[in-house]
């Protein structure tokens, strides 16, 4: 998929995940959840050990998490709400820069997440990535491109500054009650979770001021 991408090497370039960066991932799965007799338990930021019965109070078993979760991407992906600002930030950003999603999910849920962002206004390539993001972040960006990456989970920030330190980093949690638990990303230039003044810092990188 990153080698059908036509960006240009000379325009600034934003990569920007979608899972609470541009819709509300956590929100959508609490009602999937609901619906199948389970509940998250925000305690920490993971999913997997914070799945528990409503029935119970018990922890789901990781298995069956995970089970949930695959179930969870294919039927849900297409119904995601957005996160506030994000179309509008990303409409204005578009003038100055190139856009890319760059989302971790299962390769076939790709189009229900094309789907579901076209609904919100946000018409961009999308890539469906697995794993750390750094190693893909490489291969789309050139060694002197102004490009900012936009991410909620610092393991992709961490590697994204391991492969291509140049790229700014944004640590950005659209879910305050995620925001809560999870500190600055050590490898981020900057944490913000709102898209008003998110954008107003992206527009500064990518225009060199």
């Amino acid at each position: 998929m990153v080698e059908r991408l036509r960006l240009d090497p000379a325009r600034p370039l934003i990569i920007c995940d979608a899972d609470e960066v541009l819709v509300q991932f956590v929100a959508g799965l609490e009602r999937f959840l609901e619906r199948n007799a389970c509940y998250l338990d925000l305690t920490s930021f993971r999913i997997h050990g914070n799945v528990k019965h409503k029935a119970s109070g018990e922890p789901v078993a990781d298995e069956a998490v995970s089970d949930l979760l695959k179930a969870f991407f294919a039927s849900e992906t297409r119904h995601l709400d957005a996160v506030p600002g994000a179309a509008r930030a990303l409409e204005d950003l578009g003038a100055r820069a190139q856009i890319v999603i760059l989302s971790n999910l299962p390769e076939t849920s790709r189009e229900a997440r094309i789907e579901n962002l076209a609904d919100h206004g946000i018409r961009y390539p999308v890539v469906a990535g697995k794993g750390p993001k750094g190693e893909i972040v490489k291969r789309m960006v050139a060694p002197d491109q102004r490009v900012v990456f936009v991410d909620d989970l610092p393991p992709h920030l961490s590697s994204v500054a391991a492969e291509t330190p140049h790229v700014r980093r944004l640590h950005f949690i659209a879910d305050r009650r995620l925001a809560k638990l999870m500190p600055a990303s050590p490898d981020a230039h900057r944490r913000i979770d709102d898209w008003p003044t998110a954008a107003q810092w992206i527009a500064s990188v990518i225009d060199g001021t």
